[in-house]
Protein backbone atom coordinates (compact mmCIF):
# COMPACT_ATOMS: atom_id res chain seq x y z
CA UNK A 1 0.00 0.00 0.00
CA UNK A 2 3.08 2.74 1.19
CA UNK A 3 4.20 1.84 -2.61
CA UNK A 4 1.26 2.40 -3.95
CA UNK A 5 0.82 5.29 -2.07
CA UNK A 6 4.17 6.96 -2.94
CA UNK A 7 3.46 5.96 -6.72
CA UNK A 8 0.53 7.95 -6.68
CA UNK A 9 2.03 11.07 -5.02
CA UNK A 10 4.69 10.78 -7.52
CA UNK A 11 1.95 10.51 -10.42
CA UNK A 12 0.24 13.38 -9.07
CA UNK A 13 3.20 15.81 -9.09
CA UNK A 14 3.14 15.72 -12.94
CA UNK A 15 -0.57 15.66 -13.28
CA UNK A 16 -0.72 19.57 -13.84
CA UNK A 17 1.84 19.26 -16.68
CA UNK A 18 0.15 16.04 -18.24
CA UNK A 19 -2.78 17.81 -18.44
CA UNK A 20 -1.82 20.71 -20.06
CA UNK A 21 0.37 18.42 -22.72
CA UNK A 22 -3.06 16.69 -23.39
CA UNK A 23 -5.33 19.71 -23.52
CA UNK A 24 -3.42 21.20 -26.75
CA UNK A 25 -3.49 18.34 -28.22
CA UNK A 26 -6.90 17.53 -27.89
CA UNK A 27 -8.77 20.82 -26.99
CA UNK A 28 -10.95 19.57 -24.67
CA UNK A 29 -10.74 19.76 -20.99
CA UNK A 30 -12.84 16.42 -20.70
CA UNK A 31 -11.13 14.02 -23.01
CA UNK A 32 -7.90 16.04 -21.66
CA UNK A 33 -8.70 14.62 -18.04
CA UNK A 34 -9.17 11.12 -19.61
CA UNK A 35 -6.13 10.61 -21.47
CA UNK A 36 -4.42 11.58 -17.80
CA UNK A 37 -6.47 8.95 -16.05
CA UNK A 38 -5.22 6.75 -18.55
CA UNK A 39 -2.04 7.43 -18.06
CA UNK A 40 -2.41 6.56 -14.63
CA UNK A 41 -4.28 3.66 -15.34
CA UNK A 42 -0.99 2.52 -17.54
CA UNK A 43 1.18 3.48 -14.89
CA UNK A 44 0.12 1.57 -11.98
CA UNK A 45 0.12 -1.71 -14.44
CA UNK A 46 3.99 -1.61 -14.34
CA UNK A 47 6.64 -1.99 -12.25
CA UNK A 48 7.96 1.52 -10.99
CA UNK A 49 11.54 0.53 -10.86
CA UNK A 50 11.38 0.21 -15.00
CA UNK A 51 10.90 3.57 -15.43
CA UNK A 52 14.12 5.50 -15.55
CA UNK A 53 12.58 8.71 -16.25
CA UNK A 54 9.20 8.91 -14.88
CA UNK A 55 8.06 12.64 -16.07
CA UNK A 56 9.59 11.65 -19.90
CA UNK A 57 7.53 8.33 -19.57
CA UNK A 58 4.42 10.10 -18.37
CA UNK A 59 4.31 12.59 -21.87
CA UNK A 60 5.27 9.39 -23.72
CA UNK A 61 2.44 7.64 -22.92
CA UNK A 62 -0.23 10.40 -22.38
CA UNK A 63 0.97 11.59 -25.79
CA UNK A 64 0.37 8.20 -27.35
CA UNK A 65 -3.13 8.07 -25.74
CA UNK A 66 -4.45 11.33 -27.39
CA UNK A 67 -2.77 10.57 -30.46
CA UNK A 68 -4.98 7.43 -30.51
CA UNK A 69 -7.57 9.98 -29.88
CA UNK A 70 -7.21 12.02 -32.46
CA UNK A 71 -6.74 9.23 -34.92
CA UNK A 72 -10.24 8.18 -33.86
CA UNK A 73 -12.10 11.38 -34.81
CA UNK A 74 -10.79 11.38 -38.34
CA UNK A 75 -12.14 8.05 -38.77
CA UNK A 76 -15.35 9.04 -36.90
CA UNK A 77 -15.52 13.02 -37.87
CA UNK A 78 -18.22 14.84 -35.52
CA UNK A 79 -21.73 15.33 -37.64
CA UNK A 80 -21.71 18.35 -39.38
CA UNK A 81 -23.65 21.29 -38.45
CA UNK A 82 -25.26 22.52 -41.38
CA UNK A 83 -29.06 23.16 -40.65
CA UNK A 84 -28.43 22.57 -36.92
CA UNK A 85 -26.47 25.87 -36.57
CA UNK A 86 -29.32 27.84 -34.77
CA UNK A 87 -29.14 25.42 -31.97
CA UNK A 88 -25.53 25.02 -31.65
CA UNK A 89 -24.93 28.88 -31.30
CA UNK A 90 -27.36 28.95 -28.67
CA UNK A 91 -26.32 25.77 -26.91
CA UNK A 92 -22.74 27.52 -26.51
CA UNK A 93 -23.74 30.36 -25.20
CA UNK A 94 -26.04 29.10 -22.40
CA UNK A 95 -23.92 26.14 -21.60
CA UNK A 96 -20.67 28.04 -21.50
CA UNK A 97 -18.68 27.36 -18.19
CA UNK A 98 -16.93 30.78 -17.57
CA UNK A 99 -13.54 28.89 -15.49
CA UNK A 100 -13.24 26.92 -18.60
CA UNK A 101 -13.92 29.98 -20.61
CA UNK A 102 -10.89 31.52 -19.05
CA UNK A 103 -8.34 28.74 -19.06
CA UNK A 104 -8.94 28.06 -22.74
CA UNK A 105 -8.32 31.87 -23.46
CA UNK A 106 -5.29 32.26 -21.05
CA UNK A 107 -3.26 29.05 -21.29
CA UNK A 108 -3.60 28.56 -25.38
CA UNK A 109 -6.01 30.87 -27.18
CA UNK A 110 -8.80 30.25 -29.53
CA UNK A 111 -7.23 30.66 -32.44
CA UNK A 112 -4.34 28.84 -31.94
CA UNK A 113 -6.77 25.44 -30.71
CA UNK A 114 -8.97 26.04 -34.15
CA UNK A 115 -5.76 26.03 -36.15
CA UNK A 116 -4.08 23.08 -34.14
CA UNK A 117 -7.56 21.24 -34.72
CA UNK A 118 -7.08 21.63 -38.81
CA UNK A 119 -3.27 19.57 -38.43
CA UNK A 120 -2.92 15.53 -39.02
CA UNK A 121 -2.78 13.70 -35.61
CA UNK A 122 1.02 13.37 -35.93
CA UNK A 123 1.29 16.89 -37.09
CA UNK A 124 -0.13 17.77 -34.25
CA UNK A 125 1.79 15.70 -31.46
CA UNK A 126 5.12 16.58 -33.42
CA UNK A 127 4.34 20.40 -32.82
CA UNK A 128 2.61 20.50 -29.48
CA UNK A 129 5.32 18.38 -28.10
CA UNK A 130 8.33 20.02 -29.66
CA UNK A 131 7.33 23.82 -30.31
CA UNK A 132 5.16 24.26 -27.09
CA UNK A 133 6.98 22.41 -24.58
CA UNK A 134 10.60 21.69 -25.88
CA UNK A 135 10.64 17.87 -26.33
CA UNK A 136 13.30 16.54 -28.85
CA UNK A 137 12.64 15.45 -31.84
CA UNK A 138 14.29 11.72 -31.60
CA UNK A 139 12.00 11.28 -28.42
CA UNK A 140 8.96 12.41 -29.99
CA UNK A 141 9.63 9.93 -33.59
CA UNK A 142 8.83 6.61 -31.47
CA UNK A 143 5.04 8.21 -30.38
CA UNK A 144 4.50 9.44 -34.47
CA UNK A 145 5.91 6.40 -35.37
CA UNK A 146 8.45 8.26 -38.23
CA UNK A 147 12.12 8.80 -37.79
CA UNK A 148 13.50 11.78 -36.33
CA UNK A 149 14.05 13.80 -39.94
CA UNK A 150 10.24 13.12 -40.69
CA UNK A 151 8.99 13.83 -37.09
CA UNK A 152 11.09 17.58 -37.92
CA UNK A 153 9.34 18.06 -41.00
CA UNK A 154 5.99 16.85 -39.41
CA UNK A 155 6.27 19.39 -36.75
CA UNK A 156 7.96 22.04 -39.48
CA UNK A 157 4.71 21.02 -41.96
CA UNK A 158 2.51 22.32 -38.74
CA UNK A 159 4.33 25.50 -37.73
CA UNK A 160 3.20 26.87 -41.03
CA UNK A 161 0.17 26.32 -40.94
CA UNK A 162 -0.31 27.41 -38.01
CA UNK A 163 1.81 31.07 -38.56
CA UNK A 164 0.25 31.08 -41.87
CA UNK A 165 1.42 34.20 -44.32
CA UNK A 166 -0.02 37.54 -44.38
CA UNK A 167 -1.07 39.25 -47.37
CA UNK A 168 -0.41 42.51 -46.12
CA UNK A 169 2.54 44.43 -44.87
CA UNK A 170 3.18 43.86 -41.86
CA UNK A 171 2.17 47.98 -40.66
CA UNK A 172 -1.10 47.21 -42.77
CA UNK A 173 -1.31 44.39 -40.32
CA UNK A 174 -0.91 46.10 -37.22
CA UNK A 175 -3.32 48.93 -38.01
CA UNK A 176 -6.27 46.15 -39.38
CA UNK A 177 -5.24 44.25 -35.94
CA UNK A 178 -6.05 47.73 -33.58
CA UNK A 179 -9.23 47.96 -35.49
CA UNK A 180 -10.31 44.38 -35.24
CA UNK A 181 -9.11 44.57 -31.18
CA UNK A 182 -11.32 47.57 -30.52
CA UNK A 183 -14.37 47.05 -32.14
CA UNK A 184 -14.45 43.35 -30.58
CA UNK A 185 -13.44 44.66 -27.14
CA UNK A 186 -16.68 47.14 -27.74
CA UNK A 187 -19.04 44.16 -28.47
CA UNK A 188 -17.88 42.18 -25.68
CA UNK A 189 -18.78 45.06 -22.78
CA UNK A 190 -21.41 46.12 -24.47
CA UNK A 191 -20.32 49.50 -25.61
CA UNK A 192 -22.37 51.50 -28.05
CA UNK A 193 -20.62 54.71 -28.22
CA UNK A 194 -17.23 52.52 -29.01
CA UNK A 195 -19.12 50.77 -31.16
CA UNK A 196 -19.97 53.95 -33.30
CA UNK A 197 -16.67 55.22 -32.95
CA UNK A 198 -15.24 51.87 -34.63
CA UNK A 199 -17.63 51.48 -37.40
CA UNK A 200 -17.25 53.47 -40.48
CA UNK A 201 -20.54 55.24 -41.48
CA UNK A 202 -21.87 53.79 -44.59
CA UNK A 203 -20.70 50.07 -42.82
CA UNK A 204 -21.98 46.81 -44.36
CA UNK A 205 -22.73 43.45 -42.31
CA UNK A 206 -23.32 40.46 -44.26
CA UNK A 207 -23.77 36.89 -42.71
CA UNK A 208 -25.19 33.40 -43.55
CA UNK A 209 -28.63 32.90 -42.98
CA UNK A 210 -28.60 29.59 -41.26
CA UNK A 211 -26.43 32.44 -38.35
CA UNK A 212 -29.10 34.95 -37.45
CA UNK A 213 -32.08 34.84 -35.39
CA UNK A 214 -35.42 35.30 -37.10
CA UNK A 215 -36.10 38.36 -38.44
CA UNK A 216 -32.43 39.49 -38.83
CA UNK A 217 -31.90 40.59 -42.13
CA UNK A 218 -28.36 39.08 -43.91
CA UNK A 219 -27.36 42.22 -44.80
CA UNK A 220 -27.49 45.69 -42.91
CA UNK A 221 -26.16 48.84 -43.78
CA UNK A 222 -25.44 51.64 -41.78
CA UNK A 223 -23.00 52.18 -38.39
CA UNK A 224 -26.42 52.78 -36.30
CA UNK A 225 -27.90 49.63 -37.67
CA UNK A 226 -25.19 47.25 -37.44
CA UNK A 227 -23.97 48.77 -33.45
CA UNK A 228 -27.43 47.99 -32.75
CA UNK A 229 -27.65 44.68 -34.03
CA UNK A 230 -24.21 43.46 -32.52
CA UNK A 231 -25.26 44.79 -29.14
CA UNK A 232 -28.06 42.25 -29.20
CA UNK A 233 -25.66 39.50 -30.64
CA UNK A 234 -22.72 40.74 -28.90
CA UNK A 235 -22.67 38.18 -26.25
CA UNK A 236 -20.95 35.94 -28.46
CA UNK A 237 -18.32 38.16 -28.88
CA UNK A 238 -17.09 36.92 -25.15
CA UNK A 239 -15.79 33.50 -27.73
CA UNK A 240 -14.34 35.45 -30.32
CA UNK A 241 -10.52 36.20 -30.86
CA UNK A 242 -8.57 38.02 -33.98
CA UNK A 243 -6.78 35.27 -36.14
CA UNK A 244 -5.33 35.36 -39.98
CA UNK A 245 -8.06 34.58 -42.09
CA UNK A 246 -6.65 34.65 -45.84
CA UNK A 247 -3.90 36.41 -45.32
CA UNK A 248 -5.39 39.33 -43.42
CA UNK A 249 -6.77 39.97 -39.96
CA UNK A 250 -10.31 38.70 -38.72
CA UNK A 251 -12.47 36.79 -36.37
CA UNK A 252 -12.99 33.58 -34.90
CA UNK A 253 -15.66 32.20 -32.57
CA UNK A 254 -14.89 28.98 -30.70
CA UNK A 255 -16.83 28.34 -27.51
CA UNK A 256 -14.60 26.21 -25.65
CA UNK A 257 -11.99 25.87 -28.83
CA UNK A 258 -14.21 24.68 -31.35
CA UNK A 259 -14.51 26.65 -34.46
CA UNK A 260 -18.18 27.88 -34.61
CA UNK A 261 -18.17 31.21 -37.06
CA UNK A 262 -15.29 33.47 -39.02
CA UNK A 263 -15.68 36.96 -39.26
CA UNK A 264 -13.71 38.44 -42.00
CA UNK A 265 -13.48 42.25 -41.60
CA UNK A 266 -12.41 44.76 -44.13
CA UNK A 267 -10.85 47.90 -42.49
CA UNK A 268 -10.69 51.70 -44.21
CA UNK A 269 -9.21 54.69 -42.52
CA UNK A 270 -8.75 53.06 -39.12
CA UNK A 271 -12.60 51.42 -39.00
CA UNK A 272 -14.26 48.85 -40.01
CA UNK A 273 -15.67 49.08 -43.21
CA UNK A 274 -17.73 46.05 -43.38
CA UNK A 275 -17.43 42.48 -41.98
CA UNK A 276 -19.18 39.10 -43.07
CA UNK A 277 -20.25 36.38 -40.68
CA UNK A 278 -19.43 32.82 -42.33
CA UNK A 279 -21.03 29.92 -40.58
CA UNK A 280 -21.37 27.30 -43.33
CA UNK A 281 -19.15 24.35 -42.72
CA UNK A 282 -18.04 24.00 -46.71
CA UNK A 283 -17.00 27.72 -46.48
CA UNK A 284 -15.22 27.54 -43.05
CA UNK A 285 -13.42 24.57 -44.13
CA UNK A 286 -11.87 26.74 -47.27
CA UNK A 287 -10.48 29.63 -45.28
CA UNK A 288 -7.02 29.83 -44.26
CA UNK A 289 -6.71 30.27 -40.82
CA UNK A 290 -3.50 30.96 -38.70
CA UNK A 291 -2.58 32.56 -35.69
CA UNK A 292 -2.14 36.28 -35.14
CA UNK A 293 1.62 36.77 -33.82
CA UNK A 294 2.42 38.82 -31.00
Amino acid sequence: MDGNDGLARRFEAHRGHLRAVAYRMLGSLNEAEDAVQESWLRLSRVEPEEIGNLAGWLTTVVSRVCLDQLRSRRVRPEEPVGGQLPERVAGADEDADPEREALLVDSVGRALLVVLDRLAPAERVAFVLHDLFAVPFDQIAPIVERSPVTTKKLASRARLRVQGTPAVSGTRLAEHRRVVEAFLSAARGGDLTALLAVLAPDVVRRADPAVLPTGVAALTRGAASVARETMVLGRRARFAEPALVDGVVGVVVAPHGRLLLVLTVEVAAGRVAGYEVIADPARLERLDLAVLSG
